[in-house]
C-alpha cells in the first residue's frame, strides 16, 4: 500500500516535550525565534498558501549534511511511504504542531524516538527529487503554515 501526500496518518497523542526554559508546552512554546533552522543552505523554494506543491520550503544543500530537529518532540513517522517526499521524518511537537523533513539521504531516527531541538535526525539528500535539498514543513492543527516567520532570521 502506498500513501499519498494527502492521506491522514493516525497519530496518537504524545506527552508534551520538555522545554529547556520557559512556560508550559503548547502553542506559546512555538513562536518565532524558538524554532531552529533544520539545516544550513539557501531557501530555493518558498511556501505558497493554497498551493499543494509548495506547502513548505526547500533548502538547498550538500548530500549528507546534517538535518536537525527544528524543535523538541516525538518522531511519529520515519519512512518512504508518502509519495513526493522521498525519505521522510515527521516530528510531533505538541497536540497542535508537527514538522516534516523530506528528501533525506538517510534517516537516523525511528518512529517513537524522542528528539531534542537541534538533534541530528537525518542526512540531507535527493530521494524523490532531482537535487540535494531538504523539504521542510511546519503544520499547525494539520494545516501547513509558512515556516519562514517562525524561524530565526539569518
Amino acid at each position: 500500500y502506498t500513501l499519498s501526500l494527502h492521506d491522514a496518518l493516525p497519530i496518537s497523542p504524545a506527552p508534551e516535550p520538555a522545554l529547556a526554559a520557559g512556560g508550559p508546552a503548547g502553542p506559546a512554546s512555538f513562536q518565532a525565534g524558538q524554532w531552529q533552522w533544520p539545516t544550513q543552505g539557501q531557501v530555493v523554494s518558498r511556501f505558497a498558501d493554497g498551493d499543494r506543491s509548495r506547502q513548505g520550503i526547500a533548502i538547498a544543500g550538500s548530500a549528507g549534511q546534517p538535518v536537525r530537529a527544528a524543535a523538541a518532540g516525538t518522531v511519529v513517522y520515519s519512512g518512504a511511504g508518502l509519495v513526493g517526499y522521498g525519505e521522510l521524518i515527521i516530528i510531533k511537537h505538541s497536540d497542535e504542531w508537527l514538522s516534516a523533513y523530506g528528501h533525506n539521504r538517510r534517516r537516523l531516527v525511528a518512529e517513537g524516538a524522542r528528539v531534542a531541538a537541534g538533534q541530528q535526525i537525518a542526512e540531507l539528500g535527493r530521494t524523490g527529487t532531482s537535487r540535494d535539498m531538504l523539504h521542510f514543513e511546519i503544520r499547525r492543527n494539520g494545516r501547513p503554515v509558512d515556516p519562514t516567520p517562525l524561524l530565526p532570521r539569518r
